[in-house]
């Protein structure tokens, strides 16, 4: 799933969140290549820690994703919002569902050069750009929030491909103190006024387990699933 958590404007954000979250979307985009220079096509289609999602699924969607968030920031640089996905929810699931058998090398073309093609994109938006409120599959998403949103996207889906060498618990410090704040914050809004707190077993686990639960990434005795961010 997309991203899709409520943010606020620019307006209400100190400009060094912004450029925090791009620095923190770069390092995880230089992890996430270097992990894939040893990617096998004999992995491609093997099955990825998302149900009914391969690792070519994976790939080819954090492939997309970049195209997207692209898409809307070059718009965002002429100064106009934008749909992420002019096709909507059909034109995601195709895109993605096209891409996924591609041989391993392939995928990590595609995956290199849409990061690439992001990360050009960032400093071409003025200030005016990042005030802007553009929409994704019709929900409204602040243009500021990108660079965290895809910050996340990497960090999850890279942990969510299921190789050995990158887990849920190598997710960086920056990426997991920040993500548990939204989490937590989210999971008591949607709870009945005056049960907010999250539950004492939830708290006892570290942090980054904590958000791997948050994220239906984990399951904990005792505890009902939080819901599965995909």
């Amino acid at each position: 799933m997309d991203d899709g958590d409520a943010g606020g404007s620019r307006a209400d954000r100190p400009g060094r969140e912004l450029d925090d979250a791009i620095e923190g979307c770069a390092a995880a985009h230089q992890r996430l290549l270097a992990d894939l220079d040893s990617l096998e096509d004999a992995e491609v289609g093997r099955p990825s820690l998302l149900p009914g999602w391969t690792v070519g699924h994976v790939l080819t969607h954090l492939a997309r994703n970049a195209d997207s968030q692209r898409h809307v920031l070059e718009a965002a640089a002429r100064g106009e919002p934008a749909e992420r996905y002019p096709g909507g929810s059909r034109q995601r699931t195709g895109d993605i569902e096209a891409g996924a058998g591609r041989p391993a090398a392939a995928l990590v073309e595609d995956v290199r050069r849409t990061i690439w093609q992001l990360e050009a994109a960032w400093p071409a938006v003025p200030a005016e750009g990042w005030d802007l409120v553009g929409t994704s599959l019709g929900r409204p998403e602040p243009v500021a929030e990108l660079p965290f949103y895809r910050w996340r996207e990497v960090e999850v889906h890279h942990a969510d491909l299921g190789r050995p060498s990158f887990g849920y618990d190598d997710w960086s410090a920056g990426y997991v103190r920040r993500e548990l704040a939204r989490q937590e914050m989210g999971w008591a809004a949607r709870r009945p006024m005056g049960l907010t707190g999250l539950p004492a077993a939830a708290l006892a686990l570290p942090p980054v387990r904590r958000l791997a639960w948050l994220l239906g990434r984990q399951t904990v005795e005792g505890l009902e699933p939080a819901g599965a961010w995909r």
